[in-house]
């Protein structure tokens, strides 16, 4: 499903970096953790905007394979942060009919944080209803990598001519395989870069960078920036007849 594009209507997935976390709670002289739990209640807001919006795939990043470059206050807060929401969330999912998926390199992560992610895929599996995926220790240049070596190891015990790889191979092996490609990028926060996010999916995505801090960022503008996607006019590399 990875290479899968619609030019009409508007976006089927759509994916976010929720960026603005610190400096809102910094804003209110509070430490980052503050605005990591304002930004985690965010979600709810956008996940149940979804169906109205007729988003059926969101993709949220969570935290990257740099953010454990953080203080270890700020990393751990984050963890014990992940265990909550996803325990406390599991149930609404299942209520609203959201289907849940974990992308990103898992061995880092803590044993508790792992069992509940995968319950949370067992519990939601047959939810069909919003995909919800959250990208969790994820890295867009990791997951190539990643991919790159389950790949070879098909190739290196004849599983995969090497001659049959082409651009359509590679994302049978990532994160994502089973999804397909975002159509709409939005980065909040006012930063204008895609910070390792989605690298080979995002290769035609429209691009929506917002100077609103995540926890600030409403269903309403959410509205707005899937509606102003119908707009525009998506050639793929062609010319419009």
């Amino acid at each position: 499903m990875g290479s899968e594009h619609t030019d009409t209507g508007g976006p089927r997935h759509v994916a976010i970096i929720m960026d603005g976390n610190g400096r809102w709670a910094q804003a209110r002289n509070r430490p980052r953790l503050f605005g990591h739990h304002a930004g985690a209640r965010r979600v709810r807001e956008i996940v149940e905007a979804c169906p109205e919006n007729n988003v059926k795939y969101l993709t949220i990043f969570a935290f990257s394979t740099e953010n454990w470059k953080r203080t270890q206050i700020e990393v751990a807060g984050l963890m014990s942060l992940f265990r909550r929401y996803i325990f406390r969330e599991m149930q609404e999912f299942v209520k609203r009919n959201v289907r849940v998926r974990f992308i990103g390199d898992r061995i880092k992560l803590d044993g508790k944080l792992r069992g509940l992610m995968d319950e949370a895929e067992e519990l939601t599996e047959h939810c069909t209803g919003t995909n919800l995926t959250i990208a969790l220790n994820y890295g867009g240049r990791d997951e190539v990598a990643r991919a790159t070596k389950r790949l070879a190891r098909d190739v290196a015990t004849g599983h995969l001519d090497p001659e049959d790889v082409d651009q359509e191979t590679l994302p049978k092996y990532l994160d994502t395989r089973v999804l397909p490609d975002p159509d709409l990028v939005i980065r909040t926060s006012g930063e204008a870069r895609i910070s390792n996010f989605l690298l080979w999916q995002s290769a035609y995505a429209e691009y929506e960078f917002i100077d609103t801090l995540w926890p600030d960022f409403s269903a309403e503008e959410f509205h707005s920036l899937v509606s102003s996607y119908g707009g525009r006019e998506r050639r793929f590399g062609g010319v419009k007849a």
